[in-house]
């Protein structure tokens, strides 16, 4: 598409290709921002993150001037959301751009709440960071189970996709399913999968360790891996600190473990958001603050140096993906594209 152009800061500057990785898995956090110094309305402060003190060498970053931090093991980046566009960044809009490198709000003249319209699903299906993916002949996967119920809902037009599911099904993926994640070959968004016991399902629960080694199975058998997490932005509306932080040192705990078997020495594991809101619990809505964008692994400091906003988080990754064929030790396995 033409809007491909349409960026964040940095427009139109051309990027050296960086050292190829063989895997790159997307770990989308929804609602994750960069917040005052303050644990009172701050859960990514107040909340005991083991695994992201180890990567990020014991700092955390914080309002009015964060700055990048480089560690041994991880960078951070802090990242432009807004995109140039007046008004706070949502959901629609902004995993949009996330997804698929185009300045969604700027396309559409605005930012877009919830899920994706027209415009946008036909960016997501032509730009997606799995459509670009599949298009090359890499194997690609959307981690996430999905219950019958959505699934049925979204091809009849009950439901409007969100856009990580459009990202999928654009690309010609099937969802993952309830079945496949009994047989530890999905992870639910809760992690846990707390979410569906409370909806009925006859589903075991699981610690956040063990859903962290099951994503990382998945993604080692992948070029292209991605997992969205979203109750940190429903944590942020309720402005439920104590909730919050319950579900940070959740994430804290399945990432530590995804990361101990997934093989970072030739791959790149990136963390990063559609726009802030939990990490200011002063207020109900979304911020302009910027999200935290986390390399780690392969290839960390060629990707880090080329985002600023997160337009460039999926075309890092693609670039950094050598070779237009999977390597030969990847082995596909589980949910197979679809055509």
């Amino acid at each position: 598409m033409a809007q491909e152009g349409l960026r964040g800061r940095g427009q139109g500057a051309v990027e050296p290709r960086g050292p190829a990785v063989s895997r790159v898995f997307l770990f989308f956090i929804d609602g994750l921002g960069i917040g005052p110094a303050d644990p009172g309305i701050n859960p990514f402060l107040a909340a005991k993150l083991p695994t992201f003190d180890r990567l990020l060498g014991g700092r955390r970053p914080v309002l009015p001037a964060p700055e990048v931090i480089r560690a041994p093991e991880a960078i951070l980046v802090p990242t432009d959301a807004n995109l140039g566009v007046p008004g706070l960044p949502q959901s629609a809009t902004g995993q949009t751009a996330l997804f698929s490198g185009v300045n969604a709000p700027a396309l559409i003249g605005r930012h877009l709440n919830a899920y994706p319209n027209e415009a946008l699903r036909q960016v997501l299906k032509e730009k997606g960071l799995l459509r670009r993916a599949v298009d090359r002949g890499y194997p690609a996967t959307f981690i996430n189970a999905f219950t019958h119920f959505y699934t049925d809902m979204v091809e009849s037009g009950a439901r409007k996709p969100s856009a990580s599911t459009v990202t999928a099904l654009g690309a010609g993926l099937a969802l993952r399913t309830v079945d496949d994640l009994l047989a530890g070959r999905a992870v639910y968004h809760d992690v846990t999968n707390e979410w569906l016991i409370a909806r009925g399902f006859d589903v075991p629960v699981i610690d956040p360790e063990t859903a962290g080694r099951r994503a990382a199975a998945i993604a080692r058998d992948h070029k292209v891996a991605m997992f969205e997490h979203f109750l940190t932005d429903f944590a942020g509306h309720a402005q439920d600190l104590a909730e919050a932080v319950r579900i940070l040192e959740r994430i804290d705990a399945f990432l530590g473990a995804f990361l101990a078997d997934y093989p970072l020495g030739d791959s790149l594991a990136v963390i990063s958001s559609d726009h802030g809101n939990v990490e200011d619990l002063s207020v109900k809505t979304h911020t302009r603050n910027p999200v935290p964008t986390i390399a780690i692994g392969a290839g960390r400091e060629a990707f880090a140096g080329r985002v600023t906003a997160i337009t460039d988080v999926t075309p890092a990754l693609m670039d950094l993906l050598g070779g237009d064929q999977p390597v030969a030790s990847i082995q596909t396995r589980g949910v197979q594209p679809t055509r």
